[in-house]
């Protein structure tokens, strides 16, 4: 499925859409990005499927905060959704380094790279390879990811993520819906 626009006007389809094929895969995890905990809320009670939300580090916009809120955070756990906020695998430190000392590294290239695909095909990848990381999800199982090009959702892929040492052995498996004109 492609979407005519980017955005969060997609995230109610794109939802329907990754539970559907999730249900239909026999997929038993979902990772969605939520940094407000608003598009994770729409996977409470997500028949069969262990859903984890990756929200931004703290200290992503603002040093020592995140943008989700402890009540949003405690209404999602206690609905059964795991919440992550970790450094971002494809910037974090690098991004980092190379604003203060100029120049792109290797990590900022692969950011750059899977963009060409849209911005919410980078969040995916980079949003499940964190949540394996933090072994939320488990190795070597297909998963559903869920994320957006700013606020919402509006894209959902199928795919097998590497740990951050072995990035580069992510697969994304399929592409269930994006944004056509990005």
């Amino acid at each position: 499925m492609y979407f005519d626009e980017k955005g969060a006007g997609n995230t109610e389809q794109c939802v329907v859409l990754a539970l559907k094929t999730a249900a239909e895969r026999n997929i038993r995890h979902i990772v969605v990005a939520s940094g407000s905990g608003d598009t994770a809320r729409l996977f409470i009670g997500a028949k069969g499927a262990r859903v984890v939300c990756v929200t931004n580090a703290y200290g992503f916009k603002e040093p020592g905060k995140t943008k989700i809120t402890d009540a949003a955070r405690q209404e999602l756990e206690r609905a059964g959704i795991r919440v992550l906020a970790a450094t971002h695998v494809l910037s974090g430190a690098e991004r980092g380094i190379s604003r203060k000392h100029g120049g792109v590294g290797p990590v900022e290239l692969m950011a750059d790279t899977l963009r060409m695909l849209g911005q919410g095909v980078k969040v995916c990848v980079e949003i499940a390879v964190m949540a394996l990381d933090a072994g939320l999800i488990p190795h070597g199982e297909e998963i559903m990811v869920v994320a957006g090009s700013g606020r919402g959702a509006d894209t959902a892929v199928i795919m097998h993520p590497a740990h951050a040492n072995n990035i580069l052995d992510t697969k994304i498996n399929e592409i269930v819906c994006k944004p056509g004109n990005f």
